[in-house]
């Protein structure tokens, strides 16, 4: 089974996230509510993916995307936002974190990034 950790601060979309992914053959190993918390589980969990919303408390979650990959270069992220505005989608590129999902979450689009990773 392929472990997924969930970094958004909404418990509401961590629930969301779960409920499309565990049919699908993922197990939801953590959420964490901040980019922090976040990073923290990454260490302790290592998961083979892992879904990051962008505006989040303390640290966003580009940032703490980008602290997870220099602790594993290789980390499968998804970023996900309700504002994928240009300017957002040149900051993602910039960052080299091309797999992005809208808010609201559409399950398919989800899980299609889930397989494209």
């Amino acid at each position: 089974m392929k472990k997924l950790l969930i970094i958004d601060d909404s418990p509401f979309i961590a629930m969301e996230i779960k409920n499309i992914v565990t049919p699908e053959g993922y197990e939801v190993i953590a959420h964490a509510r901040s980019g922090e918390d976040g990073i923290r589980k990454y260490e302790e969990f290592r998961p083979d993916f892992v879904t990051i919303d962008i505006i989040m408390p303390g640290i966003d979650g580009i940032e703490t995307a980008q602290k997870i990959r220099e602790i594993d270069p290789d980390a499968k992220m998804i970023m996900l936002s309700s504002l994928c505005d240009e300017d957002t989608m040149k900051e993602l590129e910039a960052a080299n974190l091309t797999h992005v999902v809208e808010k609201p979450i559409e399950a398919e689009r989800l899980i299609e990034e889930l397989t494209k990773l």
